[in-house]
């Protein structure tokens, strides 16, 4: 009985994989996608290794959002073209409403503490560099510009483009492959070494989310309301 609430708990499933499996049928989507995976790994990873220490007032500055902003409309665009419209995008209301707000506040529970118990090892908020180490309301224009595209346009474009597109597409070999590929992707997507464990958890976590409820936007709102809560976090304590 314990075994079969648990399989229910984490297994039962909240989209239809014979739906997916047919809108992926077509295999050069998923070699597609996954070439603009390692596009994105080799991008971030060549920044990562030949920048050298990441410059802690960008998101202090108007370019950063405007290079965010022109960076994930292309690659928008991209998923759009590879998966052939937005079927695959899995932006419908979950089947439960109430269920997927008792799912996505436990996943963001899940994502704080883990991310909070890795960073005090790895340390990844200092290798991606993204968050300022104090306030300066000199240039609030700019770090509110920032905010808006980190909190909300970046996981939407992010969810779209993993737990959307990319789980549809890998969910023809079931949905285990779906959550850990979609995670490993997001990861490497990411470009960050001491951070990969944390984005491992917290892209697997996220496909188990879409997983449940059959939707990605459980998981554009805890993906937006992580980083919401990082940002605030950095300027105030």
């Amino acid at each position: 009985m314990v075994v079969s609430n648990l399989t229910a708990f984490f297994l039962r499933p909240g989209d239809d994989p014979a739906a997916d499996a047919a809108r992926g049928s077509a295999l050069w989507r998923v070699q597609s996608w996954l070439a603009l995976v390692l596009i994105l790994a080799a991008a971030g990873y060549a920044v990562r290794f030949t920048s050298g220490t990441p410059d802690r007032d960008a998101l202090y500055k108007t370019s950063t959002a405007v290079g965010a902003l022109f960076q994930d409309g292309v690659m928008l665009m991209i998923v759009f073209g590879l998966a052939g419209g937005v079927s695959f995008f899995a932006l419908r209301h979950p089947a439960s409403w109430s269920r997927a707000f008792g799912l996505a506040l436990l996943a963001l529970v899940v994502i704080a503490l883990v991310a909070a118990g890795l960073e005090a090892v790895l340390h990844a908020g200092s290798e991606q560099g993204l968050t300022p180490d104090r306030w300066d309301p000199s240039r609030k224009n700019a770090y509110t510009l920032n905010f808006i595209v980190v909190a909300a346009f970046v996981p939407i474009i992010e969810e779209i483009t993993f737990r959307g597109v990319g789980y549809s597409l890998l969910r023809r070999w079931g949905a285990p492959v779906a959550i850990l590929g979609t995670a490993i992707a997001f990861a490497l997507a990411h470009g960050l070494v001491q951070g990969f464990p944390t984005l491992i958890v917290f892209g697997a976590t996220l496909g188990w989310l879409r997983y449940r409820t059959g939707s990605i936007i459980p998981g554009i709102a805890v993906h937006a309301t992580f980083n919401a809560i990082s940002l605030i976090a950095a300027v105030t304590s």
